[in-house]
This record gives structure tokens, sequence and C-alpha cells, in this order.
């Protein structure tokens, strides 16, 4: 089956939202499809983030998130590639290549001069398609995090 990738909107809530919330559950969160939804809904309605989804006549098997930033150094807009999910029987088929691909083109449209992204430091095979695509890994910065709620709501 031939995929093509194209910019979600809020009436494509019912194809993302299944894919969201598989998203969330591998990694390890409960399954909560209308959490995903409404979540998915809030983001697209206050044009908080961009997704991009790969999407057949009949179905959907993966998409991508950018979240907007900016660079205070460099003055200038970036994203944060912060979601990407491609479905098991879609996956090695070049969807995940594509989905990222078509994020930087949007995010160049878009003005920016960066994207950048974290991955879990055992996601081997999302490590090797970053680096294949011209993604460097940073080794000038730490990142950290501080937790504010344990649970939201």
């Amino acid at each position: 089956m031939k995929y093509s990738i194209r910019q979600a909107n809020t009436a494509d809530l019912d194809l993302v939202a299944p894919l969201f919330d598989a998203y969330r559950r591998f990694y390890d969160q409960p399954a909560d499809r209308a959490r995903a939804r409404a979540f998915l809904a809030q983001r697209l309605e206050r044009r908080e983030s961009l997704v991009l989804l790969a999407a057949g006549d009949h179905d959907a098997v993966g998409f991508v998130q950018l979240y907007p930033a900016f660079s205070s150094i460099r003055a200038t807009r970036t994203y944060l590639l912060n979601d990407l999910f491609v479905t098991a029987p879609a996956r090695r088929l070049g969807i995940g290549r594509r989905l990222l691909m078509a994020a930087a083109d949007l995010a160049r449209e878009q003005g920016a001069a960066s994207l950048s992204l974290s991955t879990a430091v055992d996601n081997v095979p999302a490590q090797r398609l970053y680096e294949s695509l011209g993604w460097k890994r940073e080794t000038g910065f730490l990142e950290y995090t501080m937790i504010l709620q344990e649970h939201s709501p």
C-alpha cells in the first residue's frame, strides 16, 4: 500500500489519536485514547504544534509532531521534534525516514534554523535512522529535566 505524508489538522484527529495513544503506550503510559485525542486537539486548535501524518486511503500508520521553540543565542525559530511513531507492521518500509524528511522540509518552510530531538539511549534503530539523515549527536551540552508534577491530571 502507498502512504502519503501530509500535515494533519483537527479533521484528522480520529486518524492521529490512535497512533498517538500507541506512541504513549510504547513509552509505558496507560492506554487512554480519549486523553490522547484531547491532547492533540488542543495542540492543533491552539496551533501549538505541527503534526505530519503518514496515511493511505483508509488508514494511518505514522506521525511526527513538532513543537515550536526559539534559540535566544541564534535569535531564530527552531522546532523540537518531540514525537515520531510508526506502527509495527509499517516499520522498515521507509515511513519513519519520509516523516523525518517531511518534518525537516516543513520546518525550513516555517523559517526554522534547526530541529532537535531526544531519544532513548537504547533506541539504537532510531539513532541509526537519525544519523543516516544527517542528525548530529549533541556532545557540547548536557540535557537536564526538572519534574514539576509526578502525575499529570
